[in-house]
């Protein structure tokens, strides 16, 4: 029988060694210019957010981040998961894989916080771009020049407009509705309806917006997603919801009347929710890692500060009080590194369409219980250091507050769960337990 191997590939383990030095190079010596540690160190929440101006993120908070990225395309890291039409690496060799970006943003995020990996703003110097991924399978040779050549030079920035006030996990009964009407000649559609949480809408160009053409509320069919310039009469940011980790830019969407004529729908026509579902997998493997980087961050603090720490003269790390919470957290951490890399290489193995069908209760195991995770260490980590780690000095607070929103976003667990659900007792035909019969 041949040994199973679960070392990572060489070439990959170069790379993040490649990326380390880049980041010690490059990016560290620009968070550290001209006081840009202010939006990292205790001031972050403050430096970051324009409270006068709705509580937007500051200008000069966004311009760092755009500078790192271009300083990150410029040395060949940002675009790594991109076919190489897009100038990225994403090939045969497993350069870009889901397995590769599943390592790496692990890697990233278990340095703490930086300029090299923000994961509240969605920030990497490997870069994440679901909204290309969607363009890339169901746009046209003409939406793809536009949209994705637009985003990869900066002069496109895309917004994702699904989640409604009243419908959040139930897309399927959204209020937003869409009808044929021509204009001039030109056949196209009227929206109307309203949308939620649409990230990133004070600097949009344009809007994917999903909205029912037919069928009845409730039905998978229907719905279909449309390219929304965001200049377009009638479409219209109300109001930005405050949250939990500051800044905001989750606006609350009025559409009134919005005409787009019919070249501008992505993807077929009445069959929206596959191109909403088009990188759920990929974005949920690579955030998972991401929350399993920032667990095991806050596990690694907690354990060097317990060694340190020694109050009446004992190290903290001698009280089973310290151990027994650690080494549990530690333990989840280990067990989920191999599901996380597990799935992301059988995701690797097969066509991008097979993944929901035979992994997608793997890829939400993976993904509620890495955010899950996060947020126990985030707590954990606090309550070890003390009073030190309520204080903002120390990152914990800001990991626990951003990583809370991941069990809700992205699917909240209590969805995922039922996913899970779905393939153990077989509802819907799904079965993961061989051929069981369940």
């Amino acid at each position: 029988m041949a040994a199973m191997n679960f070392s990572l590939p060489p070439d990959l383990v170069q790379y993040l060694k490649d990326l380390d030095t880049f980041i010690e190079t490059k990016i560290k010596p620009l968070q550290d210019r001209d006081d840009n540690n202010r939006f990292f160190d205790y001031r972050r929440e403050h430096a970051r957010t324009d409270w006068d101006n709705g509580g937007l993120p500051r200008q000069e908070w966004e311009d760092l981040l755009h500078e790192s990225r271009r300083l990150a395309d410029e040395a060949g890291f940002y675009r790594l998961s991109l076919p190489r039409e897009y100038g990225g690496q994403n090939a045969s060799d497993g350069r870009g894989s889901n397995l590769w970006m599943a390592v790496i943003r692990e890697h990233l995020a278990a340095k703490g916080l930086g300029l090299f990996n923000d994961l509240q703003t969605e920030h990497s110097m490997v870069g994440n771009f679901p909204d290309i991924i969607m363009v890339q399978h169901f746009g046209t040779p003409e939406q793809k020049k536009e949209l994705i050549w637009g985003k990869l030079a900066g002069r496109v920035r895309i917004t994702f407009g699904l989640t409604e006030p009243e419908h959040g996990s139930d897309a399927t009964h959204m209020a937003t509705k869409a009808a044929p009407e021509t204009r001039d000649g030109v056949e196209g559609w009227k929206i109307n309806g309203w949308k939620k949480w649409q990230t990133g809408m004070h600097n949009a160009t344009h809007c994917f917006i999903f909205a029912r053409t037919s069928e009845k509320d409730g039905a998978a069919k229907g719905i279909t997603c449309f390219i929304v310039p965001r200049q377009t009469p009638g479409i219209k940011a109300e109001s930005y919801q405050w949250t939990l980790n500051m800044p905001t830019d989750h606006a609350t969407v009025s559409i009134k009347d919005v005409w787009v004529p019919s070249a501008q729908i992505l993807g077929p026509l009445h069959n929206g929710l596959a191109v909403a579902q088009a990188f759920v997998h990929e974005n949920r493997i690579r955030q998972a890692a991401s929350s399993l980087g920032a667990a095991v961050f806050c596990i690694k603090s907690s354990v060097d500060y317990a060694n340190l720490r020694a109050p009446f003269g004992t190290p903290l790390s001698h009280n089973q009080g310290i151990q027994f919470p650690l080494v549990e957290l530690a333990t989840q951490a280990e067990m989920l590194r191999l599901l996380i890399r597990k799935t992301a290489l059988e995701m690797d193995s097969m066509p991008h369409v097979e993944v929901e069908k035979k992994l997608g209760d793997k890829v939400s195991m993976c993904n509620y219980w890495a955010n899950r995770l996060c947020t126990e260490a985030a707590d954990r980590a606090i309550q070890v250091h003390g009073g030190n780690g309520y204080s903002r000095h120390n990152p914990f607070e800001h990991i626990w507050r951003h990583h809370r929103r991941y069990r809700i976003t992205e699917g909240s667990e209590e969805i995922q769960m039922r996913k899970v659900a779905a393939y153990l007792f077989g509802f819907g035909g799904r079965k993961s337990l061989g051929d069981a019969k369940l």
